[in-house]
């Protein structure tokens, strides 16, 4: 239990993936019951499954802006921004092998390029965004992809998507959208584009949609499922959950992102207020309502995180190293922002406003307690 009495944690990382919304749960109980059968097949049940999966389609299409023809389930959200990388540049060969990507893309975006294609990095600036001439000015006649996301996963800024989507001139573009949906307005203007359902309060699933007329061919062996893009059979009950979960989502999430914008400004101002040789990272308005990040200075990122734990509050560290890298995250390099004492805030639709308050208040103790346990106190 927590300082503050709590019997679970104050969950702080939603970005890593939100609670199931109610939704999602009760849809997904029933498609468990009405949709487990193959919907391939003509007989009874698997026409009822096919109806299932059509709507879902059909919901998920509507809710992105795009066609239900355009849209195909993965496994989840890694595979979904894989397959939208790799399926680009299998289909435009032709122009070459280069893809054009921010510094700052999601790591299953940049491992997908290195697999794929010849990765052509373009910096990012102090909040986190590319320059869009810089952007434009990489790409050439070898170009067979650009990358750019929505919005940065860890310090929430916003991209250029729609300026630069207008000068690219006939190179397409994927977006991850991971981030962005069922939280922000999408950018319109993308070739193709990934999402994840876990993040707007989904089951575990995967989004890719591309446009028609786009260039994209499966990096898979060829299967006859999910348009030929996707192989094997979708997760349909998750499909259900995650298509009702996100009509839910968007329904009521002008009034979430006014909430969240209202706790993430009070995080914003009270950490640099309470706390010294604190940064507050990433566009302070040109960002998503739901994620603030900050860097402490003299703080390890790891034992900061897991003294909070021990106070009730989840959150997560965009700068942590982990067993399987050892690396501090390419965002924040890409920055020039700091790498240690890094801690990302995420929220999701049910936070409260005093699981916030309650953060804040603990927040300056737990600094200084790891600021003196590592001899930094007297800095």
């Amino acid at each position: 239990m927590g300082r503050y009495g709590r019997a679970v944690p104050a969950f702080l990382d939603a970005a890593a993936g939100a609670p199931l919304h109610p939704v999602a749960r009760e849809a997904l109980a029933a498609a468990l019951d009405d949709g487990w059968a193959d919907p391939a097949r003509l007989y009874r049940s698997g026409r009822q499954a096919r109806l299932l999966l059509d709507a879902a389609r059909e919901a998920v299409a509507e809710g992105i802006g795009a066609r239900p023809d355009e849209i195909s389930f993965a496994a989840n959200g890694t595979q979904a921004l894989h397959a939208a990388v790799l399926g680009t540049v299998a289909g435009n060969r032709r122009r070459g092998r280069a893809v054009v990507h921010s510094a700052v893309e999601h790591s299953a975006v940049l491992h997908a390029v290195r697999a794929g294609g010849e990765s052509r990095s373009v910096p990012v600036d102090r909040l986190g965004r590319v320059d869009v001439d810089a952007f434009l000015a990489t790409t050439g006649a070898d170009t067979a992809a650009a990358a750019l996301q929505a919005a940065n996963h860890e310090v929430g800024t916003r991209q250029p998507v729609a300026e630069v989507a207008a000068r690219l001139g006939g190179v397409p573009l994927v977006v991850d959208a991971t981030q962005t949906v069922g939280h922000d307005v999408l950018p319109p203007d993308w070739s193709v584009l990934a999402a994840d359902a876990r993040a707007w309060g989904g089951p575990t699933l995967g989004v890719v949609a591309v446009r028609s007329g786009t260039r994209w061919r499966s990096p898979y062996p060829e299967d006859d499922r999910e348009g030929g893009r996707i192989p094997g059979l979708p997760d349909l009950p998750a499909a259900v959950a995650a298509a009702a979960s996100l009509r839910a989502v968007l329904a009521e999430r002008e009034t979430v992102a006014r909430r969240h914008r209202t706790l993430v400004e009070r995080i914003r101002t009270e950490v640099v207020a309470r706390i010294g040789d604190v940064e507050v990272l990433g566009d302070p308005t040109g960002r998503l309502p739901h994620i603030v990040t900050f860097s402490c200075l003299y703080v390890d990122g790891e034992v900061l995180l897991s003294a909070l734990d021990r106070h009730g509050f989840a959150v997560s560290s965009g700068s942590s190293c982990t067993a399987s890298t050892l690396e501090p995250s390419h965002v924040l390099v890409a920055m020039g922002a700091l790498t240690a004492g890094n801690v990302r805030v995420s929220l999701h639709r049910d936070t409260t406003e005093t699981e916030v308050d309650d953060f804040l208040a603990v927040l300056p103790e737990v600094v200084a307690g790891v600021r003196t346990d590592l001899g930094a106190d007297g800095l």
